[in-house]
């Protein structure tokens, strides 16, 4: 199973006829998460006239939750979610603050605003994927790096560390369905000359060919 998600906490301000919003966004894991981080930006923010928010949890986006905190119904707490929707991601909390500038923006407006503060947050938080995966330990003789480096180059699996001891350690990340072939591939250019140890399933992040 993989999901996309936002990968940093990021910030994002914009002003509308005098009115300050501030969108904070976050990826959490559950639901006590995304409470948490809606009560720290409330508690940063009391005197803001509006703490507006909206999270999904869950690989199955199970978990939908959003208020509006007070603006005209509808114009706030849906527009946020609806991003988080739109931008396909899930284990992301967004909360947008309003500083009232005095001047009433109506409903479009408000809806337009909450939406693009939202989005500018998520978009400087960076959606990356999330996919299950496994550390392999690859244990070979000194006189095998060559080879194994040419393969990893030409394969672009990337190489996390290298330890020199008596033997060569390689340690590397592999999503789940691709460890045995990854192993098939080492087994033959090494003719089997090599020892494994794979770790335990995790989530990690993916970049282009890269887990980390």
């Amino acid at each position: 199973m993989s999901y996309y998600t936002v990968k940093d906490a990021a910030t994002f301000e914009l002003e509308e006829k005098k009115s300050v919003f501030i969108g904070n966004v976050k990826r959490v894991s559950n639901e006590q998460e995304a409470k948490e981080f809606v009560a720290e930006i409330k508690g940063k923010h009391k005197d803001a006239r509006h703490n507006v928010y909206a999270y999904i949890i869950g690989e199955d986006m199970r978990i939908q939750r959003r208020t509006d905190d007070g603006e005209p119904q509808g114009t706030a707490g849906i527009p946020v979610l609806d991003v988080i929707k739109k931008k396909g991601i899930t284990d992301t909390a967004i909360v947008v603050t309003r500083y009232f500038g005095g001047i009433l923006l109506g409903a479009g407006g408000l809806a337009r605003a909450y939406s693009k503060v939202a989005s500018e947050s998520i978009n400087k938080g960076k959606i990356v994927l999330r996919v299950k995966g496994k550390s392999l330990l690859v244990t070979v003789n000194y006189d095998l790096l060559g080879k194994l480096q040419y393969l990893f180059e030409k394969k672009k699996w990337y190489i996390d560390n290298t330890e020199y001891t008596d033997k060569i350690v390689l340690s590397l990340k592999f999503e789940n369905e691709d460890i045995e072939m990854a192993k098939a591939a080492i087994n033959e250019i090494s003719s089997g000359n090599c020892s494994f140890n794979v770790g335990e399933e995790r989530y990690y992040f993916k970049i282009e060919n890269r887990l980390f």
